[in-house]
């Protein structure tokens, strides 16, 4: 693992069982060059969410798989806050870690389009402390 890498959280294998996968509770990290590949990819207005990629992990709205990235696993998590935002997660198998690829917002329209076509699954949270 290289010095620029910072450890954000870890998977939640109850995911698992939504995206059909079969990953172990692996340790999730995010480069300290996401923010300029964010920049880079016109996705400045996600900048403000980079610190809560730790809540996205955590307690996800939604999650799925990308299906355009048929060599690799690459884990879609989406979080509502004032905007909907999106990190892509893919895994690192020769190392055996998770990181974040890219981040950035995603349209409620996309979100429904993706929830629509399976490509995204609600993800249910624990209602227990609520009651």
């Amino acid at each position: 693992m290289s010095n620029n890498m910072i450890k954000v959280g870890n998977y939640n294998v109850k995911f698992n069982e939504l995206l059909e996968l079969n990953l172990d509770e692996l340790e999730i990290y995010r480069s300290m060059g996401l923010p300029s590949h964010m920049i880079k990819s016109r996705h400045f207005s996600a900048l403000r969410y980079i610190d809560c990629i730790p809540d996205i992990i955590e307690s996800p709205d939604y999650i799925g798989i990308n299906p355009n990235e048929t060599d690799v696993t690459s884990i879609e998590l989406i979080k509502r806050y004032d905007e909907n935002v999106l990190v892509g997660i893919k895994l690192d198998e020769e190392n055996g870690y998770l990181y974040v690829s890219t981040m950035y917002e995603i349209q409620e329209g996309k979100i429904n389009r993706r929830l629509h076509s399976g490509r995204i699954k609600e993800f249910p949270v624990d209602n227990e402390s609520k009651s």
